[in-house]
């Protein structure tokens, strides 16, 4: 395993993780700056998710005080409620009588087939905040990407290690767009330039390649079937730009090209690909503008998912 110091958010992000490295499991925390507003898109069949109802435009509330990526599947979902608690501590969150109440959102993914078991809390999540810095942070099989794999076609056993990964986008005129991924699909990364499989399962010491063995093998005698391990990859984007909530949403949806890009399959039955995108508030920019932030948006997300496999290369433990 590899863990290295990667690419930095926009100012007045902080960034944390919380890992269980015996248990494989973790939480990645973002603390964007106050005043930001979010939109969420999700893409996959099989979504684990909490408050991305909160972000429709148009409804009341629209401001981010907190965003948790976590491992433990459905039962990950705590730790925001540690990340919540928090905050609140802190001073921070909507004035509600003598109470302050976060905003906090909060998407899982599948590692419960690797590791020993145990499952993100709030405690684990209390501990990403306090960890959390600007600046440059950690990638690879740390927080949410501790326990993650890549390519289970055939199951976790064959599947190659995920984790999380950051790239930045920096637009002319000195506006910038950053991407954070926890990396856990069920499909193949690939090099988005030339499509080569940069990491996922094999099968008599071969790279199959998902995409195309769904389509032209014969799988039976494969004997894991492909529901035997969840998937997922979360995506949180970040730019400089401000936006209003409805044309952020657009933001969320052409970042999601990105993670066509550089995973195959992507969006999947057994997928919980979801994005989230933060942005300070403000009008919607200009058409050209919009444009760029898109595109770059795009290219972030994919650089950041094969930035967490060439910082993760290590083959998974399955758990007996």
């Amino acid at each position: 395993m590899r863990i290295r110091a990667g690419v930095s958010f926009p100012p007045g992000y902080r960034i944390g993780h919380a890992t269980d490295r015996k248990s494989k499991t973790g939480c990645t925390v973002i603390l964007p700056p106050p005043g930001t507003i979010a939109a969420v898109e999700i893409r996959g069949g099989a979504p684990g998710t909490r408050e991305t109802g909160v972000f429709t435009p148009g409804n009341l509330v629209n401001e981010i005080h907190g965003l948790v990526f976590s491992g433990g599947s459905a039962f990950g979902l705590a730790a925001a409620d540690g990340v919540a608690e928090w905050l609140r501590e802190c001073g921070v969150g909507f004035a509600v009588g003598g109470e302050r109440v976060p905003i906090v959102a909060g998407a899982v993914l599948f590692d419960l087939a690797v590791g020993e078991p145990r499952h993100p809390d709030a405690e684990m999540g209390r501990s990403a905040c306090g960890a959390a810095r600007e600046g440059a942070f950690e990638t690879g099989a740390v927080g949410a990407g501790a326990g993650a794999t890549v390519g289970k076609l055939f199951g976790v056993g064959r599947a190659a290690a995920g984790g999380v990964g950051a790239a930045a986008v920096p637009l002319p005129g000195g506006a910038m767009v950053a991407a954070i991924a926890a990396a856990n699909p069920f499909g193949d990364i690939v090099d988005p330039e030339t499509g080569r499989v940069l990491a996922g399962p094999t099968f008599r010491g071969a790279t199959v390649g998902i995409a195309r063995a769904l389509r032209e093998d014969d799988l039976a005698e494969r004997n894991s079937p492909p529901h035997a391990a969840g998937a997922t990859t979360l995506v949180c984007v970040a730019t400089t730009v401000p936006f209003e909530p409805g044309s952020l949403k657009r933001v969320a949806i052409e970042a999601h090209d990105g993670i066509a890009r550089a995973v195959r399959p992507a969006h999947t039955v057994l997928d919980g690909d979801a994005v989230f995108a933060l942005a300070p508030p403000g009008p919607p920019p200009p058409i050209l503008l919009r444009l760029r932030v898109g595109a770059a948006a795009a290219e972030a997300v994919a650089r950041a998912i094969v930035s967490a496999v060439r910082h993760s290369r290590v083959r998974p433990r399955k758990r007996r």
